[in-house]
């Protein structure tokens, strides 16, 4: 593979050069499997030792090309005409962006990615179940949002008197999971075992993409190829990191951070842009933790004016260019160009390599996510106590218009006697704003969440992440608890208009939402991060937008 990364380090060039010993270290060790990159404590070394089955999954998915391809034509040969993915976190960006970028075949079937708890988003994900195929992706077997959907979509079968409903379930996961055992005893139409030493994030090149990417009817061999390409690229012996296209890349990322530049922001084309969200989980995972790391930034739109805490990647791809913009002038700039839309594996595997290598030279294990059970835990806390009570705890808060506003201990404190409506006064240089949003796929909402996020960033210079919950609580939320705490968070959500009860389950798809955003905002409480949580009492993005309107007016 030839070299597809030009870095121009502009004001960190010493940090770079500080750094270019410990990057070739990192490298090497990487790929020998050392641990000890990474920590000194043997219990962590362990556990390090048990998520590097990536490196080895594109060979896997190579030798694997065959069943995959076989399975596929069995899918398209039986007259299914929808896929609908169930599956959050690392388990379904991967599938979307190939879905998004590579796209479908003629003749095969129509792909779908639910990954969200909303009840509008379950509603509109309901293709006919006489002729869908569900795929339930959980690394673990337990996630509840997955499990969730499956149980509504097996209802959907069975009310629809389909013979069979099994043979409408395929399942990916680790073996030994529950899902695995589910899937053999009710003779699910096929069951992927995926390594049990490839997390979530690291899993593109695994069954979790490649049975999505095969039932698409993608070059699966060209873009495993590609993989494997980049890998062997990595990992030639040299003394220069300059000329490895991805280790460089680490370099780039992690001396950035430790000179005070760590947001780094993602400069594609539109046709790119979910191939941002796919980075931004992978980096915001892997390097949030002990008050360290990358803040990534995907999906914002360009400003004129940036604060010095940014470093710039632009991708590119044949007929997709990325916008320059007058900022890279003066800020740390990588470029990497993509030849074809299967290069996609290639990059997958540089982004992953690169983001160990950051790992090591930020001193942090990238293959472990210790913040993110706390949002689960603080979930389940909430939905124990529906199922006793009947009702969630109500959200509390100054009434605006029929809207609560909810401030968290730091944000209270930090504002002193000023009230919620200037909570936007908290961003201070350095910080940056989280969005996140529980709703579902409303075009109004998204618009006014767009809105807001760009009007935020061209009145601060504030850099600017946005999630949709629950999807981030499996990947950006490690950052935001266990990150530097430079983030101010604006939590949104609202009841639904139409709730869908989860069959086996004493709670609904929107009590389960709710019960995630409340666990949530409890978490970055707990974690002292300053917060407000806006409660709607619907899904109507004219009072969305009077809020942030209000929010905006309090900013000098």
């Amino acid at each position: 593979m030839h070299p597809t990364l030009d870095f121009r380090p502009g004001p960190i060039a010493a940090a770079i050069e500080a750094d270019r010993a410990a990057a070739v270290r990192a490298t090497t060790g990487l790929f020998a499997r050392d641990a000890s990159v990474w920590s000194a404590d043997a219990s962590v070394q362990h556990k390090i030792n048990d998520r590097l089955g990536w490196l080895s999954s594109p060979d896997l998915m190579a030798k694997s090309c065959d069943r995959l391809l076989a399975f596929a034509d069995g899918v398209r040969r039986d007259g299914f005409t929808d896929v609908v993915l169930l599956g959050m976190g690392g388990s379904s960006l991967a599938p979307e962006v190939l879905r998004a970028i590579v796209g479908a075949a003629a003749g095969a079937p129509r792909f779908h990615v639910l990954d969200s708890t909303d009840p509008a988003a379950v509603v509109a994900a309901s293709t006919d179940p006489k002729h869908s195929l569900y795929i339930v992706a959980s690394k673990s077997g337990t996630t509840i949002e997955p499990n969730s959907m499956a149980a509504y979509f097996r209802k959907r079968l069975e009310d629809a008197q389909v013979p069979s409903w099994a043979s409408h379930f395929v399942a990916i996961t680790d073996e030994g999971t529950e899902l695995a055992a589910r899937a053999r005893a009710d003779k699910y139409r096929d069951l992927f075992i995926n390594p049990s030493d490839i997390g979530g994030r690291y899993s593109a090149l695994s069954f979790f993409g490649m049975v999505p990417a095969a039932l698409m009817g993608q070059n699966i061999r060209a873009i495993v190829a590609s993989g494997q390409a980049m890998l062997a690229a990595a990992q030639q012996p040299s003394g220069d990191v300059s000329s490895n296209p991805a280790a460089m890349l680490g370099l780039a990322l992690g001396a950035s951070s430790k000179a005070g530049r760590d947001k780094l922001t993602l400069i594609v084309p539109p046709r790119l842009e979910p191939f941002g969200l796919w980075i931004e989980q992978l980096i915001a995972e892997s390097t949030g933790k002990h008050g360290k790391g990358v803040v990534p930034i995907a999906g914002e739109p360009l400003t004129a004016a940036y604060g010095d805490d940014r470093i710039f990647v632009r991708i590119s791809a044949p007929g997709a260019s990325a916008p320059d913009i007058a900022a890279h002038e003066t800020a740390p700039v990588a470029s990497i160009a993509l030849d074809a839309a299967e290069d996609l594996g290639a990059e997958f595997v540089r982004w992953e390599i690169a983001t160990a290598v950051a790992g090591a030279l930020l001193d942090i294990n990238p293959f472990d996510e210790p913040n993110v059970q706390q949002a689960k835990d603080a979930t389940r806390k909430i939905l124990d106590e529906f199922i006793k009570t009947g009702s969630l705890p109500s959200v509390q808060g100054t009434q605006v218009g029929g809207v609560t506003l909810n401030l968290s201990t730091a944000a209270r404190h930090a504002l002193g006697g000023s009230g919620e409506k200037s909570f936007l006064k908290l961003l201070a240089p350095g910080d940056y704003l989280g969005l996140l949003a529980y709703v579902g796929p409303d075009p109004s909402l998204a618009d006014a969440l767009r809105t807001f996020r760009a009007a935020v960033l061209n009145r601060t210079s504030a850099a600017t992440m946005f999630g949709y919950g629950p999807r981030y609580l499996h990947s950006t939320g490690q950052l935001h608890k266990g990150g530097p705490n430079t983030g101010v968070f604006v939590l949104v959500s609202a009841s639904p208009d139409h709730d869908i009860r989860i069959p086996s389950q004493p709670f609904s798809f929107g009590t389960l939402e709710l019960a995630q955003a409340l666990g949530d905002f409890a978490s970055l409480d707990a974690s002292r991060r300053r917060a407000l949580h806006i409660h709607l009492p619907s899904p109507d993005a004219s009072m969305l937008t009077h809020v942030f309107d209000a929010l905006l007016k309090a900013l000098p």
